[in-house]
């Protein structure tokens, strides 16, 4: 579908549910993933969540993320609560699969991802929000252009103990594609 150096966007298969459950229900994946998602996570609830998904028509856009050389199932990458009148959105993303760590894939796919929503869904600014103990995926946005626009103090709790979450957003005009 979009293609990057490393990976390439596309619409989920059938096939990706089981890796998509196995993903979610790592400890070290689900501690950076938002609280809303259940722990864990069954093939039944994956299952339903994606026919949720596909059903929605409120301007929302789910995409799987795919090793280029290999085709392997690497993660997926959400656009959320589009907002058309004031062109803003947020986004999720997750490289689930820990091989792909810190080797450019998460870099890739955003880039792909933001252009997409430039380009395609006419948006003026994309937002997300991080944990602030999520020190690789901050470095991944800074990377590509995100911004901080602030801190919700102690905003999340996990593990017995409260953390701040860290709003960015990239806008159109400052996005190097």
């Amino acid at each position: 579908m979009y293609s990057g150096k490393l990976v390439k966007l596309r619409a989920y298969k059938e096939a990706d549910i089981e890796k998509a459950v196995e993903f979610i229900n790592d400890e070290e994946v689900k501690k950076l993933l938002d609280s809303n998602i259940p722990f864990p996570m069954t093939k039944w609830q994956e299952e339903e969540w994606v026919k949720s998904r596909k059903a929605n028509t409120d301007f929302t856009y789910d995409f799987a993320i795919e090793d280029l050389k290999t085709g392997k199932y690497i993660g997926g990458c959400s656009i959320n609560e589009c907002n058309v009148k004031n062109r803003t959105c947020e986004i999720g993303i997750m490289i689930g699969d820990k091989e792909y760590w810190s080797k450019g894939y998460g870099s890739d796919a955003l880039k792909l991802l933001i252009k997409f929503i430039f380009e395609e869904v006419n948006m003026n600014k994309i937002k997300l929000k991080v944990f602030s103990f999520n020190n690789r995926a901050i470095a991944c946005y800074k990377k590509v252009g995100f911004k901080e626009e602030g801190i919700l103090k102690k905003e999340l709790y996990r593990s017995g103990k409260y953390y701040d979450v860290i709003p960015m957003a990239i806008f159109k005009d400052d996005f190097d594609s």
